[in-house]
């Protein structure tokens, strides 16, 4: 089908002849792209992520666009004429997703094309207001006020082991609210590209400080306002800053540092923005080799992305775990797929939610072999902004999901990570596994059968 594309030679009648390609006959990656589509899946119309093969001419390139009739909207990943890169496409009008996927799987300049997927958070809304053992999800048997069926945390604090050291945590999320009160300590300020106009450490993004803002290509990590709240929800069960008598204690109370990787704004996040997010912190690692054990990822949706699975899979070859929350939608992730917590890269954990009875969730998704390990997920008490007569200020509410379960496993990884300094990633992610404590509600319904113990992190 090469030549059909070369000038957009008969292009556009291939494509109308095609139509809403609901059955796939390129097998593999398109096939999973098509079901996907097919069941309905959220994704941004009309736009088309390319990843060109390896050895591809710009002239191919540009071939591939003009016979799709299509125009360059992004640069997801460059290309260097040995490397192929991918680019996001604006399709014409009239054109549907589908078709382009699938002619396009036999074009021998296209490794694959897919959706730019929608993503959203895995969160609820719940009560606000702080009761006693509102922090249930991170105490333990001796804990005051004790609970077995938390984290078990508070047992490792009661050690003296509350500060996580250099340990660094990547937040892909919705922007963190870096000026709350019980966060602002446990933020990371970049050293290689100081606020002065430049990008001083050339990876694309000018000053960069805290992070970067991929939704609104931004260094305003907070440019969402109280719309953040997720993004500082999570951000504060992993480093919620302890013992200064305010608020919430995350896992890691002290010497851990976030960034954040927003690519979630107010609707939702897409696939170009989610890879430009794992690959900005797979560069941090690579390319000053800070001590960044994991990103965490509350966040869900859309159908299969080999864009996205390859970009995790770099951060697993960066050593980089990829903690993701398991889903919402109260079904078995071993029969029906759940994005990106079903890839089969090494690096990820999937986490289901629990409760302060130990049951699994009501609306948590399970998996015998595609989710790892349960940990607290509902009435979950954190930090988010609030916006008060007109200006944000420090706030804390109480959401349920599994995006809450996640962030307690991300934590647990950093206060591992930060007493065991010459653990690798699968190190981490065995002892995580390894210490789940056994728990009827998730026999046969996670991999461990059990849920997180950072008792001995």
């Amino acid at each position: 089908m090469k030549q059909l594309f070369r000038g957009g030679l008969l292009a556009g009648a291939v494509i109308a002849a095609l139509g809403i390609c609901s059955t796939a006959t390129a097998g593999g990656r398109s096939d999973l792209v098509l079901a996907g589509l097919k069941a309905g899946r959220a994704h941004q119309a009309g736009e088309l992520l390319v990843k060109f093969r390896d050895g591809s001419t710009t002239a191919d390139q540009a071939a591939v666009r003009q016979g799709l009739g299509a125009s360059k909207v992004d640069t997801v990943r460059p290309g260097n004429g040995r490397v192929g890169g991918m680019s996001l496409l604006k399709l014409p009008a009239g054109t549907s997703v589908a078709a382009a996927v699938h002619a396009l799987s036999k074009d021998p300049a296209v490794e694959y094309a897919e959706p730019n997927w929608v993503y959203q958070h895995r969160a609820t809304s719940n009560d606000t207001y702080v009761t006693n053992g509102s922090l249930w999800g991170m105490y333990g048997d001796a804990s005051t006020p004790a609970n077995q069926y938390g984290s078990q945390a508070a047992e490792a604090w009661s050690r003296g082991h509350t500060d996580c050291g250099n340990v660094v945590v990547g937040v892909i999320d919705e922007g963190i609210y870096f000026n709350h009160e019980d966060l602002t300590a446990n933020i990371w300020i970049n050293p290689y590209d100081p606020v002065d106009g430049r990008d001083n450490d050339g990876n694309g993004y000018v000053d960069d400080v805290r992070g970067w803002d991929f939704d609104g290509n931004s260094n305003n990590i907070n440019s969402g306002g109280a719309n953040d709240d997720h993004g500082t929800h999570v951000a504060g069960t992993i480093a919620g800053v302890g013992g200064n008598g305010k608020g919430v204690a995350g896992v890691c109370w002290s010497g851990v540092k976030l960034i954040s990787g927003k690519f979630l704004g107010r609707n939702g996040g897409t696939t170009a923005n989610a890879i430009k997010a794992i690959d900005y912190f797979t560069d941090l690692k690579t390319r000053h080799g800070l001590n960044l054990v994991a990103t965490n990822n509350s966040w869900g949706g859309g159908g299969f992305s080999q864009a996205l699975q390859d970009s995790i899979e770099r951060a697993n070859q960066a050593g980089i775990l990829f903690i993701a929350a398991a889903g919402n939608s109260a079904y078995d992730n071993d029969t029906q797929d759940s994005y990106p917590s079903n890839y089969p890269n090494a690096n990820i954990i999937a986490v289901a939610s629990t409760t302060n009875t130990g049951a699994l969730s009501s609306f948590s998704q399970w998996g015998a072999t595609t989710v790892d390990i349960g940990a607290p997920g509902s009435g979950i008490f954190s930090t988010v902004p609030k916006s008060s007569k007109g200006k944000l200020v420090s706030a804390y509410a109480s959401y349920n999901g599994t995006s809450m379960a996640t962030p307690h496993v991300t934590g647990a990884a950093a206060l591992y990570k930060s007493s065991h300094p010459g653990a690798t990633a699968a190190d981490v992610k065995a002892a995580i596994l390894g210490a789940a404590v056994p728990t009827p509600s998730l026999q046969g319904k996670v991999l461990t059968n059990g849920r997180l113990d950072a008792s001995g992190f």
